[in-house]
């Protein structure tokens, strides 16, 4: 087998790795199937049958996931407790994706390892490649160390993108909050008329607050849990600013403008530092893709120049 063939199977084939992972790791925005399915049934006046609602849920639901899940039961037992707890705090700063728990989530990274691992040593087996068995098992790593860490790398990025997304809708939501307050709301209608407003991250947080308040739990508490679950210093400072407020006896119509204020000015200062970076990161691309098209348009014609003096006086030299 040729060796191009076999390099662009290999992508394919991380490239379908890195797919599915995103796909499993991605939010389900859109609506239900399993409701769009009950609903189109109840609008047709029919009964679903228990193995029409079950074929009515997507593959993963039906055969990954619960695949993942019994693997992850075996995993749980052989990972340490403190990388688990670790895995669980930083899928609730994801966003809990797809609620996935830490055991299925371990699950997953072995799951794609062992399937990289399996497609290599196949290739490897049917294919001819003449390397040594070193460099083989060295590649082999390679590949299995990347799609076990895969997994890892892009809940990274969601978490960066979700704390990012609560830090630029934090000074929106506090000014809300803030003449909510001072139109007479308490600080939990507040809240729950900010979640009701929006559909985003820092809304479902809030939305998760007055669910937790509902079932009986200290404010302070619920507050406290919603600023490990989003982890960036903004909301730690807020929601220490509301319940030092609150055991003081302090205005909260005070404190959320001020609040807002100070989150206002830094997502401005966020934002310079950002216009700051710009000519720095451009050098790079500039360097390797700008400025190369501009000596190729400008040396171009002097080269061609130079070819046309020098061929014409060979040839001239040879006529004489």
């Amino acid at each position: 087998m040729p060796t191009f063939i076999l390099v662009l199977i290999i992508l394919f084939i991380v490239i379908g790795a890195i797919t599915l992972v995103v796909v499993g790791l991605r939010d389900r925005r859109e609506s239900d199937p399993l409701q769009q399915r009950l609903a189109e049934f109840a609008a047709r006046g029919e009964t679903a049958t228990l193995e029409e609602i079950e074929l009515s849920q997507p593959i993963s639901d039906r055969v990954f996931i619960p695949m993942a899940r019994r693997i992850g039961e075996l995993v749980s037992r052989i990972t340490p407790q403190n990388a688990l707890q670790a895995t669980a705090h930083r899928l609730e700063l994801a966003g809990s994706p797809r609620g996935l728990d830490p055991s299925v989530f371990w699950a997953i990274r072995i799951i794609i390892a062992v399937a990289i691992a399996g497609f290599m040593l196949f290739i490897f087996t049917i294919g001819s490649i003449d390397w040594s068995w070193g460099r083989k098992i060295l590649v082999l790593a390679g590949f299995v160390a990347l799609g076990f860490y895969l997994p890892e790398m892009l809940l990274t990025s969601r978490i960066q993108r979700r704390q990012k997304a609560i830090r630029r809708a934090m000074p929106d939501a506090l000014d809300l909050l803030t003449i909510c307050v001072e139109a007479g709301l308490g600080f939990d209608g507040a809240v729950q008329k900010v979640s009701e407003k929006w559909d985003n991250e820092l809304s479902r947080a809030f939305g998760r607050v007055i669910l937790e308040l509902s079932l009986g739990k200290l404010r302070r508490e619920a507050l406290r849990d919603m600023a490990d679950r989003i982890g960036i210093s903004e909301m730690t400072s807020f929601v220490a600013a509301i319940i030092q407020s609150e055991q003081l006896g302090v205005s909260m119509a005070k404190v959320l403008r001020i609040q807002a204020d100070q989150m206002r000015i830094k997502r401005r200062q966020i934002a310079e530092e950002a216009a700051h970076k710009a000519p720095i990161k451009m050098l790079i691309p500039m360097a390797l893709l700008i400025f190369p098209a501009i000596c190729i348009v400008l040396m171009t014609p002097a080269l061609l120049s130079m070819m046309r003096s020098t061929l014409g006086g060979i040839l001239f030299r040879g006529g004489q």
